[in-house]
């Protein structure tokens, strides 16, 4: 008999003595009435109430000298004691019963407990924790509610303590955030009491087990071939790229791919503030920014990584994301000898992406005139390849634009690619990256590193599609 079916009865006969005691239909009548909806509840709690009793017996008869890092071994011995305590407590499950606690068990010892089959569900992106009852997961874009919660708000934290342990950072009242990664790359940002009014809150975007690559996005409608081309020209002829965008709007993913296209040959430095970049490269250094400890001190920010790696004879330099003073940083190692450099940066627009790194290089601190920062900008950066997330949650490429100089006091850009919109039908954005007709100023450069490119890719002399 299941578990189900026994609590069940179990109900049924307690309710049925304590009815035979009083006599009284009408008692009778109520107490069987209630009893039709009392099972599933009780059930539920019951379940939990099992799976904790069960979980501490296996803790405590585990070997704490076990390597927890030998998954299978470790899984194994879990499943022979967890069949061992159903068999003394004399505990019957069906099939579907006993897999999905062992299932709970395993996660909670070996993994990330509830949030573990969110983790290995391909299909979700991201995964959104407000507090312990409230879970919240990324599907093509769109975001849904899961029937999935912890227990309360200690077991959130036990989670988060298990995330963020082996990075050797910290989350308390003294520090109540933190950015840190999962073992596979993904990318978590934890806030826990008291500034979050509704518990630990968790959100964690995933990265692809296999990394997505430059024909993925020309399938999915990010990007068009002819961007592809011309963008890994760009790449392979050392010209320097900031990728902007929204939250969440893909520029990260870009930035993977386009860092793709370097020659394997190239000694590549990143610097994050949570190492997420999937380099393919052999000779590639990845630098990761540190917080203060407890005492406040030993704090390692982005700014003193990169004027570090210019020390460390790089060919290229690609920073995560730029959000504060080291954009100075940034735009000195480019405008130094480091051509080919790499960033993301939040904006709207691309000329909001120029505007916003002015800002935050005012923001490291140096009396600098406006002009002088943007003549710094405008002999940097070459190209802003500006991301979009659309409203039917779809990823894509909406401008390409080159940074072609300053008229007067004003930074001049063209736009080489813009994004055509075909309306919206049927829940889907239709549209096409098209090229403007326009050829960059700096095809001398992509010339001289020996590649060409066809007139057509600019939408010149061709007919446009």
């Amino acid at each position: 008999m299941s578990l189900l079916k026994r609590i069940e009865r179990g109900e049924g006969g307690a309710q049925g003595g304590s009815s035979g005691v009083g006599g009284s239909p009408g008692k009778l009548s109520g107490l069987q009435s209630r009893r039709a909806s009392a099972p599933q509840v009780k059930a539920e709690s019951t379940l939990a109430d099992l799976k904790t009793r069960v979980q501490q017996r296996l803790l405590a008869a585990l070997d704490p000298g076990m390597d927890i890092s030998q998954t299978a071994e470790v899984r194994r011995t879990i499943r022979d004691l967890f069949e061992q305590v159903l068999q003394e407590e004399n505990i019957v499950l069906s099939r579907p019963e006993r897999h999905r606690l062992f299932e709970a068990i395993a996660a909670e010892i070996l993994g990330f407990g509830p949030l573990q089959p969110l983790l290995e569900d391909d299909n979700i992106t991201e995964i959104m924790v407000n507090g312990p009852k409230n879970i919240y997961v990324e599907r093509k874009g769109k975001l849904q509610r899961v029937p999935v919660t912890f227990e309360d708000d200690e077991h959130v934290m036990r989670i988060i303590d298990r995330i963020v342990a082996p990075l050797g950072r910290r989350v308390d009242e003294s520090s109540p955030y933190v950015d840190a990664r999962l073992p596979d790359g993904s990318r978590v940002n934890i806030v826990i009491p008291p500034i979050s009014l509704v518990g630990p809150v968790v959100t964690i975007r995933k990265f692809f087990k296999t990394p997505l690559t430059v024909q993925d996005l020309v399938n999915f409608g990010s990007i068009t071939p002819e961007a592809v081309r011309f963008l890994e020209a760009c790449v392979k002829a050392r010209l320097n790229i900031v990728i902007s965008g929204g939250t969440g709007s893909g520029k990260t993913t870009l930035l993977n791919i386009l860092s793709s296209f370097i020659p394997h040959d190239e000694r590549i430095i990143t610097v994050e503030n949570a190492a997420e970049l999937q380099l393919r490269q052999e000779h590639v250094v990845t630098l990761e920014s540190r917080p203060p400890n407890i005492e406040g001190r030993g704090e390692v920010t982005i700014r003193q990584l990169v004027i570090n790696t210019l020390r460390m004879r790089p060919d290229r330099i690609i920073v995560g994301e730029v959000r504060g003073a080291e954009a100075l940083d940034m735009l000195q190692a480019m405008n130094t000898g480091h051509e080919g450099s790499m960033t993301t940066v939040h904006s709207n627009s691309p000329r909001d992406t120029l505007s916003r790194m002015e800002t935050m290089t005012l923001m490291a601190g140096m009396e600098l005139p406006v002009r002088a920062i943007r003549e710094q900008i405008s002999s940097a950066v070459d190209l802003v390849v500006h991301q979009s997330r659309m409203r039917d949650g779809s990823r894509k490429v909406v401008a390409i634009a080159e940074v072609s100089g300053m008229e007067g006091d004003v930074i001049s850009m063209t736009d080489l690619f813009i994004f055509q919109h075909g309306g919206f039908r049927d829940g889907k954005v239709y549209g096409r990256l098209t090229p403007t007709g326009l050829r960059p100023k700096f095809m001398d450069k992509i010339e001289a590193a020996g590649i060409h490119l066809p007139a057509s890719i600019f939408g010149i002399g061709g007919k446009r599609r």
